[in-house]
């Protein structure tokens, strides 16, 4: 079988989402100059290579040196690096890097294998004498390995949906996916650890964090996240790159815990007509006598499953004492069956309403959690009053438990 994802075609993916927040104004340089030499077989046309420079979110980098390649496929690159970064190696004519490697140490050497048929990729490169290069390839042939692993089970599990197999057969496969991508995310958390270059810490967070978003992955909290960058600033200290996104995290954390103090708290909540599954208007306002717990997701959002059996247990601990949830979809036009798809398989057996308009919907800007995303909710008192919002988990059952004694 023909591999889904490949170490060359994800890395370049990863630049601009790592360095976004990274600018390299580092005044004092390392003072060590950087020299990549190596051979490039079954090249047919390109007769000049190019060293790119890959640090400030650029997606088509900066190039720092140029080489001739020889007859015999050899050229050699040199520049002076200001600290730890990501460099591509570059055909004339390519529009990306066919190479990576990070400057770890002066003198590199980067063989590359370019594909017969197309030379715009190269089928396979070494880099010898850089430990930081070596760790990186080995961690994106890791991710490649699971995220094959990963795609398969999903085929699996959409061909048994497509042709109706019970849940029965359907639950074991959900479960192995869980754990292969719990299993993905325990060798990143691992490897964000034992990095012994900025550089390379750098690629390995955005990388995961790349992957986590496209793949439906558990994505780093943001303190999380925030806590593992701020142990690597001191690891490596005297790195810009990484000070300017410990700075940018910090910055980004302080603002989400600001948000998660909550804006609502304290003040009536704005009242809203959504239709039901079956196009019957539901106001907020027709549950007022009750506590109301207005639960904002949406079918394709995975934390918001995975928030789902918290959501559950919670409605089947207090759905007797006055308690209500009204749950609000944002999934998308033409997408009902995924939303009540995803309704059935997540057992939410309350009152439910969207007008399938994903993030355009009246109701996200009416409440303004489009910054904060989703699952988000509000707890609202039978006298219509926000008295709680972006309740999750234990905080959930724990403010129920104080409200409706």
């Amino acid at each position: 079988m023909m591999k889904l994802f490949s170490v060359h075609r994800w890395t370049y993916v990863f630049i601009a989402i790592l360095f976004v927040a990274c600018k390299n104004n580092d005044k004092a340089g390392s003072g060590k100059g950087l020299s990549v030499s190596g051979v490039i077989t079954n090249n047919q046309t390109a007769k000049k290579v190019y060293l790119e420079e890959l640090p400030a979110g650029s997606s088509q980098g900066t190039i720092v040196d140029s080489s001739a390649i020889d007859k015999d496929g050899r050229y050699k690159l040199k520049t002076n690096p200001k600290e730890s970064v990501l460099y591509g190696i570059r055909l004339e004519h390519n529009e990306y890097p066919i190479a990576y490697m990070i400057n770890d140490v002066p003198t590199v050497t980067v063989d590359i294998t370019l594909n017969s048929q197309n030379n715009g990729f190269a089928e396979k490169y070494e880099v010898k004498g850089s430990p930081a290069s070596q760790e990186m390839k080995d961690f994106m042939s890791r991710f490649d390995n699971d995220l094959q692993k990963i795609y398969i089970i999903s085929q699996r599990t959409d061909s048994l949906k497509n042709a109706n197999a019970p849940d029965s057969v359907i639950a074991p496969l959900i479960e192995e996916w869980r754990s292969q991508a719990g299993t993905t995310r325990d060798f990143a958390s691992a490897s964000f650890t034992k990095a012994n270059d900025p550089a390379l810490f750098l690629f390995e967070l955005g990388a995961y964090e790349s992957i986590a978003e496209r793949y439906g992955l558990q994505p780093l909290d943001p303190e999380e996240e925030n806590d593992i960058v701020n142990k690597a600033a001191v690891k490596f200290p005297n790195h810009n790159g990484l000070a300017e996104i410990k700075k940018s995290r910090n910055e980004n954390v302080a603002r989400m815990k600001k948000l998660a103090e909550g804006k609502w708290v304290g003040k009536q909540a704005p009242d809203f007509s959504l239709p039901d599954p079956n196009g019957k208007e539901i106001k907020l306002s027709s549950f007022r006598g009750k506590y109301v717990l207005v639960d904002f997701w949406a079918s394709w959002c995975v934390p918001c499953r995975e928030e789902n059996p918290n959501v559950v247990k919670a409605y089947s601990k207090f759905k007797d004492k006055n308690f209500v949830i009204l749950g609000v979809s944002l999934d998308n036009p033409g997408e009902k069956d995924k939303w009540m798809t995803a309704v059935m398989k997540d057992n939410l057996t309350w009152t439910q309403v969207s007008d399938l308009k994903g993030w355009q919907s009246a109701v996200v800007p009416m409440y303004d959690f489009g910054e904060v995303g989703i699952p988000y909710n509000i707890l609202v008192s039978p006298e219509g009053m926000v008295i709680a919002e972006r309740l999750k988990g234990a905080a959930l059952e724990a403010k129920l438990e104080e409200v409706l004694k």
